[in-house]
């Protein structure tokens, strides 16, 4: 009975090793996004919002602003809703 007490309070230490690591590195990867974001090197997905890489090569230019995308999906989207928003100032 010992033998198996010991083997759970074991096993439960190996778990809680491996979550405090996969938590230590999301935090880590949050850190090193925010400070992107802070110095410009990522910028906002205007559809989904999620933050892509500045240089990201899904882009679509808009007179002189240029917006980038996390995937083609968002792009799509975002030129429908211009797409409408022109024709009805065309109208």
């Amino acid at each position: 009975m010992l033998k198996f007490i010991v083997i759970g309070v074991a096993l439960f230490l190996v778990y809680k090793l491996f979550m405090g690591d996969k938590k230590k590195k999301e935090m880590d990867q949050a850190q090193t996004t925010k400070q992107k974001v802070a110095s410009g090197e990522m910028v906002k997905d205007p559809i989904c919002g999620t933050y892509v890489e500045h240089d990201g090569h899904i882009r679509v230019r808009e007179g002189e602003k240029v917006h980038v995308f996390c995937s083609y999906e968002c792009r799509d989207k975002f030129l429908k809703q211009l797409e409408a928003t022109t024709v009805n100032e065309d109208e």
